[in-house]
């Protein structure tokens, strides 16, 4: 899309010299074994230990706990726009997660004690981690969930499932929400570190989804687990209010990504108008894909415009819960549309899977759904406007 974009500000030299280092990791690690991935339906583990050993996982550890020790979210956005320009935004390895929306967690609510147990793993990439939150049958209800942690002694045990969990079969480290008083919807939420092992704890089958199909995305079970009240995240009886605030970051990293997908495959079908003939010209110079094109390469635009301000606000520690739900769901909503005229504008070819675009038109679906569906997100716009 050269020449159709206003020049980015929000990066420095230094970003640009690691999107170069992300780009050649991408090239070497993770494109060539995308197909095997994707038969497979989950990564090899060993693509997240590369990662850690090149310094692309979990910034934002100290360099005391093993990290890069660089707390600045624009390295994020890097990495979910080359996943992007790459085509391997799903081939499956759950970086994006570990990074944007687990870590947090693990960064403000860790003791010191949990911080030497778990970070330097994160950075390494031999401790996967999952967040688990939706239970079957309640979705954005979180309050309504119904697995339990009773704490008895020195333990806490756990009780009850979770579903459509990111990294489930990977994972090491799973952050599950539960309810530490039954007896109250929001006060009796509590987050628990539950370990790979522990006895009680079980994964269900790696569900077969519609795209994303390299990555692992599964059901859990806990029976009776026993988890060491030392895994406890922050305070009992803060969980809730622990989710609410690091929402904001997952939801803008999807927006994030969302933009930077839709933007990719603007760029293939842009190649492909171009080189594609039919009556005797390229059919990117019959009006109406031009108008097809053009109106994809403007609302790309305004999407990126305001990720980039997200991340600024988010730096700055000033972005909102409102301004978070504006960018997931405008954004997401803007890569449905595009990856379905980008798949038309490729005509039968677009429905053929050998052609990125269609895996993409795949995969795209999802997203105005996880982390908060476009409907909630203007439930929370809406609130904020006193109606």
């Amino acid at each position: 899309m050269s020449g159709t974009t206003t020049p980015r500000t929000i990066f420095t030299d230094d970003h640009e010299m690691f999107r170069e280092a992300y780009r050649a990791f991408l090239d070497r690690e993770m494109v060539p074994r995308a197909q095997e991935w994707d038969n497979a339906g989950i990564v090899s583990r060993d693509v997240w230990e590369s990662a850690g050993n090149s310094g692309f996982l979990c910034f934002e550890i100290p360099e005391a706990y093993g990290g890069p020790g660089v707390e600045d979210f624009r390295y994020n956005l890097v990495v979910a726009e080359e996943l992007a320009a790459a085509g391997v935004m799903a081939a499956g390895a759950g970086f994006t997660l570990h990074n944007d929306v687990t870590l947090p967690y693990f960064m403000k609510y860790c003791t010191d004690e949990q911080k030497q147990r778990w970070l330097p793993g994160m950075a390494a990439g031999t401790l996967i981690t999952a967040v688990a939150m939706t239970e079957p049958g309640i979705g954005s209800d979180l309050a309504s969930m119904k697995t339990t942690a009773i704490r008895d002694g020195d333990t806490y045990v756990v009780n009850g499932s979770k579903t459509f969990i990111t990294n489930g079969i990977n994972s090491d480290l799973v952050i599950v929400a539960v309810k530490t008083d039954p007896g109250e919807r929001h006060k009796g939420m509590s987050l628990l570190v539950i370990e790979r092992d522990m006895d009680g704890f079980e994964r269900g089958r790696n569900l077969d989804k519609i795209g994303l199909h390299a990555q692992d995305t599964a059901e859990l079970f806990f029976n009776d687990v026993r988890v060491p009240a030392e895994n406890l995240l922050g305070a009992e009886g803060q969980g809730f209010f622990q989710l609410v605030h690091n929402l904001p970051q997952e939801r803008l990293s999807i927006a994030a990504a969302a933009v930077a997908h839709a933007r990719a495959a603007l760029g293939w079908t842009l190649d492909y108008c171009k080189e594609r003939t039919a009556f005797g010209q390229p059919i990117g110079s019959f009006q109406n894909s031009r108008f097809k094109l053009a109106e994809m390469a403007t609302e790309v635009e305004i999407g990126q415009t305001f990720v980039d301000r997200c991340v600024d606000e988010l730096r700055a520690d000033t972005l909102t819960a409102e301004n978070a739900a504006m960018a997931k769901w405008w954004c997401t909503e803007m890569q449905k549309r595009t990856m379905d005229t980008c798949l038309q504008l490729h005509g039968g070819y677009g429905y053929m899977l050998e052609y990125p675009v269609a895996g993409a038109y795949l995969d795209a679906r999802i997203t105005t759904i996880y982390g908060g569906t476009t409907e909630i997100m203007k439930e929370v716009i809406g609130r904020s406007l006193g109606v």
